[in-house]
């Protein structure tokens, strides 16, 4: 499958439009890998024609994002944030008498709502007291967030960054190749179809926000506004977890950087120049 100059031009200024993936110079390989089914199942000769269609049909835009969209992920990714989470944060929230919301942004399949959850039920069982806490998790694709929902996984996915301990605590196998969390694990958790460029007013304030590993996709421009709409999302002195490869510029009016070692967070200032 052949993708000529234009047509990449057209593609990645469309999906940045749909979804704020911003795609860099040379990757038109990647773009025919990903669409190369996509354009068979619809029975779409070129990419000119799929970005027609897409003008005319907005589900097919959505298989489009998703098929171009990474959802490659694991348990407890990094290790150290849900550390930080269940050692740092979760004792001092344990203080408050309202309820704990976290969100899961850009949530893939699942994992890392379902980690926050196992780290809350540690620490319930190592901690008297801690308020109720509800995760809401998101994603762009419909066929990840479809995966997250059952709650199943396969071996190989299990394994990845799951340790024995955990899965016989909160999996049970429910076939030959297949483990389940089970409903204590599931329970608080919602999960729902968001695009990171949309509104945020309707997801209502957060303790804690997971925007991990997804940023990188963004242009600089559209990070800055999404972490500071993220920062409109989050109570005061909420916190905000990137991922590994990610850190803030030019926000220091918005968050506090803070050293964990290892690990770094960010809290919300309650203060933010020009707000």
């Amino acid at each position: 499958m052949q993708i000529t100059d234009q047509e990449f031009s057209r593609f990645r200024t469309e999906l940045e439009s749909l979804c704020g993936i911003a795609l860099g110079d040379g990757k038109e390989y990647l773009v025919a890998s990903r669409l190369r089914k996509l354009l068979a199942q619809r029975n779409l000769p070129s990419v000119t024609e799929l970005l027609d269609s897409m003008r005319r049909d907005r589900s097919l835009g959505l298989e489009v994002v998703d098929a171009m969209t990474t959802n490659e992920t694991l348990w407890f990714r990094d290790t150290h944030p849900f550390q930080i989470l269940r050692d740092r944060i979760f004792p001092e929230l344990a203080q408050q008498n309202t309820p704990i919301r976290i969100w899961s942004a850009a949530c893939s399949t699942g994992q890392e709502p379902y980690s926050i959850k196992m780290e809350e039920l540690e620490y319930r069982r190592r901690a008297a007291r801690l308020p109720d806490l509800s995760v809401l998790a998101t994603d762009l694709s419909p066929t990840a967030l479809s995966e997250a929902k059952t709650g199943a996984y396969p071996w190989i996915a299990i394994r990845r960054g799951l340790s024995g301990p955990y899965q016989e605590q909160y999996f049970t196998k429910t076939s030959e190749d297949v483990w389940t969390v089970k409903p204590e694990v599931r329970k608080g958790i919602e999960f729902r179809e968001f695009n990171l460029n949309d509104s945020y007013t309707r997801l209502g304030q957060f303790d804690v926000v997971f925007c991990r590993n997804v940023l990188i996709y963004f242009s600089s421009e559209r990070k800055r506004d999404i972490l500071i709409r993220i920062h409109g999302a989050l109570k005061e002195g909420g916190y905000l977890f990137l991922g590994a490869s990610e850190a803030l510029t030019n926000l220091s009016d918005y968050y506090e950087m803070i050293s964990c070692r290892p690990g770094i967070i960010y809290r919300k200032k309650a203060f933010a120049a020009g707000r």
